[in-house]
């Protein structure tokens, strides 16, 4: 894509050779064309790249703005583009799940947590095992018990997995939400750590299949999930 921006402050050749060179280093950006004359920059990138991080890129002397696209609606088009796997995955489980309970005859918020947690489990595992070693390798970036123990990732994708057939098959519901609620508080540890601290490293949830990036999306998996283990707990209790 590429995008045009009002960018002032430049007053001679070798502030365009700056801006450009400036610009140029930023991951992503392909192409760069700046205009001392008519203040402007037109930059090609692989993808849609804040205003804000353009900015940081530039000297404090030159100041870029958004002059022929709409910011927000490019930035909300890249985070949607970025995500579409994830949305897409989490609207077919409760798509599907909806579907069963209007099959049933009526809607049980008990009997729909099941259901979208054996299928958040299996579609989730699914991705993972399509390349164990890759995901293995990815989670023991952030992970806090990976990251000792890098067999933990194998596990942990095949726990996913028993999960979902926990969940679906309806095996003591008390033993299988406790197991969910403690390894979902583990996992999240790490993915709120590496968010928190701005980390910029890829997200295992659907194993090496997809470049997702770490993310409060990430967060919002698996506290989804710990949500919805320790709700069903205190029903059975």
């Amino acid at each position: 894509m590429t995008h045009t921006y009002k960018l002032t402050g430049m007053t001679c050749g070798s502030c365009e050779a700056k801006v450009k060179s400036s610009l140029l280093m930023l991951p992503g950006v392909t192409e760069v064309e700046v205009s001392k004359e008519k203040q402007t920059a037109t930059i090609s990138m692989e993808k849609h790249i804040a205003l804000s991080n353009l900015q940081k890129a530039l000297d404090v002397k030159y100041t870029i703005s958004a002059e022929e696209h709409n910011e927000v609606a490019e930035q909300t088009k890249s985070w949607l583009a970025t995500y579409k796997p994830v949305l897409l995955i989490f609207a077919y489980i409760t798509g599907i799940t909806l579907l069963i309970e209007w099959m049933h005859g009526g809607f049980l918020w008990m009997r729909w947590m099941n259901h979208f947690m054996a299928g958040f489990f299996l579609v989730f595992s699914f991705f993972k095992l399509l390349n164990l070693k890759g995901f293995a390798e990815s989670y023991s970036m952030y992970d806090i018990v990976a990251k000792q123990w890098n067999g933990w990732g194998y596990v942990y994708a095949f726990t996913e997995l028993t999960l979902g057939l926990a969940f679906l098959t309806g095996f003591n519901p008390v033993v299988t939400n406790a197991i969910t609620l403690l390894v979902m508080t583990v996992s999240i540890v790490g993915v709120l750590q590496s968010v928190f601290n701005k980390r910029k490293i890829k997200c295992a949830c659907l194993g090496d299949v997809f470049n997702l990036p770490m993310s409060t999306i990430t967060i919002i998996e698996d506290a989804l999930m710990i949500g919805m283990s320790a709700l069903m707990l205190i029903n059975m209790a």
